[in-house]
């Protein structure tokens, strides 16, 4: 019985490779990307189809409607409960995503103090008059290592952030230990790795083709929906941009490279993060069978 992480920047083949690897070892996938939780945000999210899942079951996928909120702390008991229940079964695991601090709430005991309304408040009437920039800035000065890991799009978290900050006294990254495993002892990391030429134009490919799928028309049937007031999945890469197009804010091709610069971005700043994590194993460059073969000797 086998508990493996698999990790690293957007558009590095995680989710495949997740998907080989639970074929050959019997297990079941436990998704770790914050936006995958939403029923249709498909083709923004590169989320596998059913058929592409192979037969295997996939956990924490479509469980959240757009406009339902999602946090660390939320995620955290959910994705525990999946993974004890499965091992509790007999049953291998393999925990699949780039979101940092998800992947990190799974396997160390991270303290999530509680919130003050009237400070929050106050934090969120400075956002609202001087904007994202300067209080990403802000945590930035504050905090370096969570500006790494949350996007200067995302408000919500920026505030929850300095929120911490303001009420511990300490850096919102001091509840993120860097000692081993303390949750879950057995587990192993892999990340993949890529040469950022390579990954840069493997990003540009998969917005391309994220377009010809059909994104804007997934934005569009979203917007329907309730996109626009939900306080988590509109911040998600593309979705944003593409409703400033819907809108007529920008034109189609603006909001196309728009969308593969801030991915490039955030692709940057999860490598920068998941580095800091010495339990990980980078598998290099390489088609996944090669990454497979080194995965399975690392486990057996």
């Amino acid at each position: 019985m086998s508990l493996v992480v698999i990790c690293g920047a957007t558009a590095t083949g995680k989710s495949d490779l997740a998907v080989m690897l639970a074929q050959k070892i019997g297990a079941e996938i436990v998704n770790a990307d914050s936006m995958q939780l939403y029923t249709g945000m498909d083709i923004g999210t590169a989320k596998l189809t059913t058929a592409e899942r192979g037969g295997i079951n996939h956990h924490l996928i479509d469980i959240l409607d757009i406009k339902d909120e999602a946090n660390v702390a939320w995620y955290q008991s959910m994705a525990r409960g999946v993974i004890d229940q499965l091992i509790d079964q007999g049953k291998s695991v393999v925990v699949v995503g780039g979101t940092g601090l998800y992947v990190k709430a799974i396997l160390d005991d991270l303290n999530f103090p509680d919130t003050n309304p009237e400070l929050r408040q106050n934090i969120t009437e400075e956002a609202e008059r001087v904007g994202n920039e300067i209080m990403h800035e802000k945590l930035a000065k504050l905090d370096p290592a969570a500006a790494l890991a949350i996007p200067k799009e995302n408000l919500r978290r920026i505030i929850r952030a300095l929120e911490v900050i303001a009420l511990t006294g300490k850096p919102f990254t001091a509840n993120l230990p860097r000692q081993e495993s303390s949750r879950y002892p057995m587990a192993k990391q892999f990340g993949l790795a890529f040469n950022r030429e390579n990954l840069d134009q493997k990003i540009d490919e998969r917005v391309e083709n994220m377009w010809e799928k059909g994104f804007a028309r997934e934005v569009s049937l979203l917007m329907t929906k309730g996109l626009e007031q939900s306080p988590t999945a509109r911040k998600a890469l593309g979705y944003s941009q593409i409703m400033n197009y819907l809108k007529g804010e920008c034109s189609e091709e603006f909001a196309k490279e728009e969308t593969k610069r801030t991915t490039k971005a955030y692709a940057r700043r999860q490598e920068t993060w998941f580095n800091r994590d010495e339990r990980i194993t980078w598998l290099p460059p390489a088609i996944n069978t090669v990454r497979l073969e080194k995965l399975l000797a690392s486990i057996n």
